[in-house]
């Protein structure tokens, strides 16, 4: 008995704030605006976090994968940032002012079975880019705590063990009930950008005195290139590598809702976040890899070297001495950790969006205690494996990120395209050819990152086809609505019987024909006030939404028309609105569907909504009316 209580407790507390979800609406790409908005700044740092983050390890990275090349590379990367990505997602914000970004742009474009699948398969990289943000982030936050002077030499082996804790703690805070910390957030991004601006100036200043190390910087470059045309060529080589330095994109357009005023203001105010956020970030990505790359010796880049994931706190201990140094590594810690959060909350809020409305998610999945344990669980695998290393991170976070920009240029083409719109969408194409060879090469350069991410899409797209299957004989219909007529011949019927017919020609014979049948098969005349019922599925891929019911007089006969996502559920559901909304026990009569193989009906009423309709309905009216005396009557004949 105790036992009992304890499991009965534990399962409210796990799925405290269990959330409606989005798609159970009539309008899923429409959500209702936020309690507590904020002005774009405001919002900003709230992306920030995850953005302005990456200046953490960004530079080490650099240096790693250009060498002496690490300033020109950048600067290749700038210029993608200002005139690839940033053109790309001020116009997702344009067209997706509610926050549901690109994947909803090509889910509107590509309708149907075709939009969801694709959906799913970029939800994928979604989870590779933010699991690997909580990840990579914890680690690098490590790194900080670990190489500080004054922790004891003895911790230093302590990688894994220590990012595993600063994960735990992560998920901790969220399970103890998460809120909104824009607040936290403002003052986290402005003294970490302020120190920021101490130690990339510090740098180079003591850049501008020391022209030996500039010198040494261009024979270093001089030396391995021969000239400025094969030193850009090895800069757009390995600029994939470089792609870190451009997340915090998606995660701009997600927080839109949070930004004060109407939709019009919304898309203002985060054109002008993702501009500004853009702007500072490439002003401190071009200097810090500039000076990192001249003051740092290389071999201090490596693994094990002190700049090794840290290289502007290197920098900060080197000159502006060790308590400054340390007063770095704590804000340093504090936003890495605090862009876990932020990626967190975003896997939170894209998986109730997306998957149940689809119906490809257990029940539990709206819930945010469960997700949380099992974000955190799967963020503990990925740090055991990767060793809770940066650089070896770097792969599986930049394909997730880079996935991410694609989807988001290929969105914005395709709908300049398809409105008519040919310069904007020439523009856009050669965006998404760029995007699609920076994907390309980091792939073919670090495929670990392309494996984690099909990981990723194997385990949605099973989780969900499973999820998919076992939901089927949910009712699946949020709101019943019957117009004039269709309740005008429900209120004249002494009783509700029910013909299900398929639409066909829709003529005279059809129905006449109908009518012999439900006299031959179950003794029911025309003059006993019968109903036909017709459903239609414009498209199966949705998995729930409004049932509007109409009626209408045709060659003599009363037929209620229904366009539902699938027939038995909304035959079902209307079934039990009808007997709630009059008080009658309504009947339906069905000729028995011709006899097929059993997996084939199953298949064609998950994917196409139809299958056999008679059993089915049945067993959705059992799941949802336990009670035998009180469910609506279906007859087979």
């Amino acid at each position: 008995m105790a036992g009992a209580v304890r499991e009965r407790t534990l399962r409210q507390w796990l799925l405290k704030g269990l959330k409606r979800p989005e798609g159970l609406s009539s309008a899923p790409h429409e959500e209702e605006t936020p309690e507590h908005q904020h002005s774009w700044w405001q919002v900003m740092c709230l992306t920030g976090v995850d953005y302005f983050s990456t200046l953490g390890y960004q530079p080490g990275i650099a240096a790693l994968a250009a060498g002496a090349l690490s300033p020109i590379a950048t600067l290749v990367l700038v210029a993608l940032t200002l005139f690839g990505a940033l053109p790309t997602y001020r116009a997702v914000a344009e067209q997706s002012p509610h926050g549901l970004g690109s994947l909803s742009m090509l889910e509107r474009l590509l309708p149907g079975w075709r939009g969801k699948l694709l959906v799913l398969f970029l939800l994928g990289f979604v989870a590779t880019a933010f699991i690997v943000t909580i990840t990579l982030s914890a680690a690098d936050a490590t790194a900080h705590i670990l190489h500080n002077p004054f922790v004891p030499e003895f911790l230093a082996s302590w990688q894994v063990p220590v990012t595993l804790v600063l994960i735990a703690a992560l998920g901790g805070v969220f399970l103890a009930g998460f809120s909104e910390a824009i607040s936290i957030a403002v003052v986290l991004v402005a003294v970490y950008l302020l120190l920021n601006v101490v130690v990339v100036g510090s740098a180079v200043q003591h850049v501008l005195t020391a022209p030996e190390k500039v010198a040494g910087w261009q024979n270093a470059l001089s030396t391995d290139y021969a000239s400025p045309l094969a030193m850009v060529a090895v800069a757009l080589y390995v600029m994939p590598k470089l792609a870190l330095g451009l997340s915090g994109f998606e995660t701009g357009v997600a927080v839109m809702p949070l930004v004060k005023g109407d939709l019009a203001e919304r898309v203002k105010g985060a054109r002008k976040l993702l501009t500004t956020a853009a702007l500072i970030m490439s002003v401190f990505l071009i200097t810090s890899s500039f000076a990192t790359t001249v003051l740092i010796p290389p071999a201090e880049f490596a693994e094990g070297g002190s700049a090794n994931g840290r290289a502007l706190a290197y920098l900060a201990h080197e000159y502006l001495g060790d308590w400054f140094g340390t007063a770095y590594d704590l804000s340093t810690i504090a936003i890495l950790w605090f862009a876990g959060a932020s990626a967190l909350a975003g896997l939170l809020n894209i998986v109730p969006r997306y998957l149940p409305r689809y119906g490809m998610a257990p029940d539990w999945t709206r819930a945010s205690r469960p997700m949380v344990l099992v974000f955190t669980a799967i963020a503990f695998v990925i740090t055991m494996v990767f060793g809770a290393e940066v650089e070896t991170q770097g792969g599986a976070y930049a394909t997730g990120v880079l996935a991410l920009i694609l989807s988001a240029a290929v969105a914005v083409t395709l709908s300049a395209w398809t409105a008519g719109r040919t310069r904007p969408a020439l523009f856009f194409g050669f965006v998404t050819l760029v995007f699609a060879y920076a994907t390309v090469a980091n792939i073919i350069e670090r495929p670990d990152g392309l494996v984690i991410a099909l990981l990723f899409v194997l385990a949605i797209v099973v989780v969900s086809l499973v999820s998919r299957a076992t939901r089927s004989t949910e009712l699946r219909v949020t709101r019943i609505s019957l117009d004039d007529e269709a309740r005008r011949y429900i209120n004249e019927a002494a009783e509700l019987y029910l013909i299900a017919n398929e639409p066909h020609g829709r003529d005279a014979k059809e129905y006449v024909d109908k009518a012999r049948e439900a006299w031959e098969l179950h003794r029911l005349r025309t003059g006993e006030g019968l109903l036909f019922l017709e459903v239609t599925v414009p498209d199966a891929s949705e998995f729930a939404g409004e049932l509007r019911v109409t009626g209408e007089e045709r060659h003599g006969f009363r037929i209620l028309r229904m366009h539902s996502t699938t027939i038995a559920n909304s035959i079902a559901a209307l079934l039990l609105h009808l007997r709630d909304q009059t008080g009658k026990t309504p009947h339906v009569y069905f000729h028995w569907a011709a006899e097929g193989n059993p997996i084939g009906a199953l298949l064609r009423y998950l994917v196409f909504g139809g299958g056999d309709i008679p059993p089915l309905t049945r067993e959705v009216l059992r799941q949802a009316e336990p009670d035998p005396d009180r469910r609506p009557i279906v007859h087979v004949g």
